[in-house]
């Protein structure tokens, strides 16, 4: 055997042995997590909660940092020009990702967006001051029609989940009601106890965090939530209406194949830490399971459904 030829297979075999190694390291350094949202909404909520099962599973620091702005859509239009090494990862948001580029130019298209996993669900609720005059949906719903207009909703961003479940909550219901939009979860809530607003368009995982400071009018769930076992859903109450917010996680499009499995599975791990799961349901979401490579069936499913919100709303496809 020639000499070249022994030289070569030795180098193929330290290079291959190099690249396993490498992706066992993974990660070997500090991971920097983008939230495209204000500090203290589901995002961020869900973010600090992965980040000591990560630390612990790996030995290394989650970096979580913040990118608010155009209901998430600033820091979604820069996600590709960051590094895509595996250490700059940021969240997404279903609807958003698909329903802000339908409506206008955002700055990305819903295919600029290489998301690799998405790890959960929260459902949306219409949430009142705890003083507040409506003491049921029905209250709210019978104002509404007396009032065409007066009624205003917070929610976070346009075209997103809060937004969509306020536009068909008016045409199910059959009133106009006024959608504010705010950068977050977090600021719209304010809105609501500082009756900035008379009720927001929330989640679940919002009137968790502030106790007895408002009401939960109802929940656009398939079954109640238990969380709150006494509040009704849309659905008990005569209204055709499920639906929330997806998150998950999604890095720059210049990261390799390998890359993005790596950061699917890592995520995919802290998912499956047991106290992770139990701290999750405690604060208001169901935990869902979406990896890399169910990640175009699961992407096709969402948009043809949002597809046909959009047409509800009067969104023509940008």
């Amino acid at each position: 055997m020639k000499l070249t030829t022994i030289l070569a297979g030795a180098a193929m075999a330290i290079g291959l042995s190099a690249m396993s190694a490498g992706a066992q390291d993974y990660p070997a350094k500090p991971v920097n997590y983008i939230i495209p949202f204000n500090a203290g909404g589901e995002s961020d909520i869900a973010a600090r909660m992965q980040q000591p099962v990560f630390e612990k599973q790996t030995g290394q620091s989650m970096v979580v940092q913040y990118l608010e702005g155009a209901g998430g859509a600033q820091a979604w239009s820069q996600l590709n020009g960051m590094e895509g090494d595996g250490y700059t990862i940021m969240g997404t948001n279903l609807p958003h990702i698909i329903m802000q580029p339908m409506a206008q130019d955002v700055g990305y298209k819903t295919e600029d967006l290489t998301n690799v996993y998405f790890f959960h669900y929260t459902p949306d609720a219409i949430i009142v001051p705890a003083d507040s005059q409506f003491q049921t949906l029905e209250d709210l719903v019978t104002y509404a029609k007396e009032n065409p207009g007066l009624v205003t909703f917070s929610g976070s961003g346009t075209n997103s989940a809060n937004h969509v479940a306020q536009a068909t909550f008016d045409r199910l219901v059959g009133v106009t009601t006024t959608y504010i939009p705010f950068s977050g979860t977090s600021p719209a809530t304010t809105a609501v106890l500082g009756n900035q607003v008379m009720a927001g368009f929330s989640y679940t995982t919002a009137a968790i965090n502030q106790a007895d400071a408002v009401r939960v009018l109802a929940v656009a769930a398939d079954e109640r939530v238990p969380s709150f076992p006494d509040v009704p859903t849309f659905k008990e109450l005569g209204y055709d209406m499920a639906g929330g917010a997806y998150r998950g996680v999604a890095v720059p499009n210049s990261a390799s194949e390998e890359v993005r499995q790596q950061v699917s599975d890592m995520i995919g791990e802290i998912n499956a830490d047991p106290d992770f799961v139990q701290k999750m349901k405690d604060g208001g979401f169901v935990v869902i399971d979406v990896p890399y490579g169910e990640m175009e069936a699961f992407m096709g499913e969402r948009r043809a459904e949002y597809e046909e919100t959009a047409k509800q709303m009067g969104i023509t496809q940008n």
